[in-house]
């Protein structure tokens, strides 16, 4: 056996590194990487934040418990009060919960070797037989080997017959370091010796590039795939997985599944790689998954069932209840996409009305009602966006769907009425992120401005064009998508029919004018000052309609 010995003599505080009293772990600093953990205030936090081991087991189900750092688990108490989260907090929306548990045991600023030796004798406690465990852990190791602040580093690749002895300055003991393959096998080991069931998985991707642009792989892949191939455990490549995804977004789209460094992920990317995880197991067709496979749902992506006969295209109409509303009562509240026939020849293109009354743009991606046209889409469709009503409102109550008021890109982490923390853009970042999307799937995006409401200051119909229609056209600018600006189509029809030159000097005889205008102009709207009648829904459709043949958009030769 090779042994490198190394002893550092500096005098320093003793500190406890034992089980789960790892509490005094100093503040982080900038790795060799430039990278600076995001496990901040206290460790002792968050470990009380982590369940303890196994304490998530129902009877005599099993536990999959998932090892590795902050890219699986985030911040002091996996939140994402920081606006970063981790894909573990995802992973257990691919398992039935009636089956199995999922135990996210990750903890940020663990490395192989740290973890192995502070956190994971408790795990391995907890494993009972039949039980699961992925390991997908490295980001960490590398950097010194002994010094007072991490001492964390492992030795490059698989060697088993490599270790370096030294004085552990954070622990004040004598330590040996093996290579990231040797703690690999420990794991493994370790995890048959309970019973219990191991899968390799490697690294999340970061945010860098090789030099023809695309994400550089990881050199663990390359490791763990061969321990795990040397050992017969079952191998998931979510590195390269989750790596092609990134390769196929617009930069744009790349840049903001990351958030505050090149290694942390947003929400989105946290969520991306959590379906790249249950995708890999999923697909593999090593036997060994077979029970686990058993207990997994929602891996497939949710799609619109539409007609595409004869290859006609399909146009995806999205937004709020202007676009789709009850739509089944001749005398009840219409959207224009249910009244979208009525313009459109469904003989040559097949109309899918995915709008949801109450949606902002914020919380129509949330729910994941834009991520089920995403999926649906194919090259030729065409999507149009038309959002605004219900976007500026409360930032942080139960419905959480207010938007930051611009249609330039901004974020910020906000703390939600129900205590949770949600990293929330602008009204013209979610635009873009719903136009950018179409346009990878290959289809076209058109933009569409919202409704106009019922009302008549200096008796006008209102206009919103200092507001959304301002926010709008910032976007168009920014990304050349096509615009069709229905909401003064509309009201310039409104006002060609009811509008007035000069109210009465008189106040009580100009709003005693204007609600007569609002009556004469109801018979377009339903129940309130925002929400069409049928005929107001017919209206708005071929306020669309002008709208695409003033453009000589593409899509105007699916027009009657």
């Amino acid at each position: 056996m090779k042994h490198f010995f190394a002893t550092v003599t500096l005098s320093l505080l003793a500190l406890s590194a034992s089980g789960q009293n790892f509490d005094n772990l100093p503040d982080p600093i900038e790795d060799v990487n430039k990278v600076v953990d995001n496990t901040p205030d206290s460790i002792a936090k968050a470990l009380m934040s982590r369940p303890a081991p196994g304490s998530t087991r129902k009877g005599n189900q099993p536990v999959l418990f998932l090892i590795g750092n902050s890219t699986m688990r985030n911040g002091t108490k996996g939140d994402g009060s920081n606006g970063q989260w981790g894909w573990g907090y995802y992973a257990s929306k691919y398992f039935d919960g009636k089956k199995i548990a999922v135990e996210n045991q990750a903890l940020g600023g663990m490395s192989t070797r740290t973890f192995y030796t502070d956190l994971w004798p408790a795990v391995r406690e907890a494993l009972k037989p039949g039980d699961w465990v992925i390991v997908s852990i490295g980001h960490n190791d590398n950097g010194e080997f002994f010094d007072q602040k991490r001492a964390r580093a492992v030795i490059p690749g698989v060697d088993p017959d490599t270790c370096y002895v030294g004085f552990n300055q954070r622990t004040q003991k004598q330590d040996t370091v093996y290579s990231y393959g040797t703690y690999l096998r420990k794991y493994i080991h370790e995890i048959r010796q309970k019973g219990a069931n191991p899968i390799l998985m490697s690294l999340t991707p970061r945010d860098a590039y090789d030099a023809n642009g695309l994400i550089i792989r990881k050199p663990q892949t390359g490791w763990a795939s061969y321990i795990a191939e040397a050992e017969g455990v079952p191998f998931v490549d979510l590195n390269e997985r989750s790596g092609q995804k990134l390769d196929s977004y617009s930069t744009w789209k790349k840049k903001y599944h990351f958030y505050g460094d090149k290694i942390h992920t947003s929400k989105w990317g946290a969520e991306m790689n959590a379906h790249s995880a249950a995708e890999g197991i999923w697909e593999s067709k090593n036997a060994q998954l077979k029970p686990l496979q058993d207990m997994m749902v929602n891996v497939e992506e949710e799609c619109y069932e539409v007609d595409r006969t004869g290859g006609k295209p399909v146009v995806f109409f999205t937004g709020d209840s202007t676009v789709k509303n009850m739509d089944n009562d001749d005398n009840g509240m219409w959207g224009w996409g249910a009244q979208a026939q009525t313009v459109f020849d469904e003989s040559k293109i097949t109309l899918c009305n995915a709008a949801r009354a109450g949606r902002s743009t914020r919380s129509f991606i949330r729910e994941g009602l834009w991520e089920k046209v995403y999926n649906s889409l194919q090259p030729g469709d065409f999507v149009t966006i038309e959002f605004g009503h219900n976007d500026i409102c409360p930032m942080t109550d139960k419905k959480a769907r207010g938007v930051i008021a611009t249609g330039r890109d901004s974020s910020h982490v906000y703390k939600l009425d129900n205590g949770t923390y949600e990293l929330v853009y602008s009204f013209g970042w979610y635009l873009k992120k719903m136009i950018d999307d179409t346009r990878e799937k290959g289809a076209t995006p058109i933009l569409v401005s919202l409704t106009p409401r019922n009302e008549w200051p200096d008796g006008k119909i209102e206009r919103r064009d200092a507001s959304y229609g301002k926010w709008y056209r910032e976007v168009v600018e920014e990304t050349g998508v096509e615009f069709v600006d229905l909401h003064n189509i509309s009201a310039d029809f409104l006002d060609k029919k009811f509008s007035v030159k000069k109210l009465p000097k008189d106040k009580e005889k100009a709003k005693a004018k204007i609600a007569k205008l609002k009556e004469k102009a109801g018979k377009y709207f339903k129940k309130d000052h925002t929400h069409a009648s049928k005929l107001g829904a017919q209206m708005n459709a071929r306020s669309v309609a002008k709208g695409l043949r003033a453009n000589r958009s593409p899509l105007v030769k699916y027009l009657k």
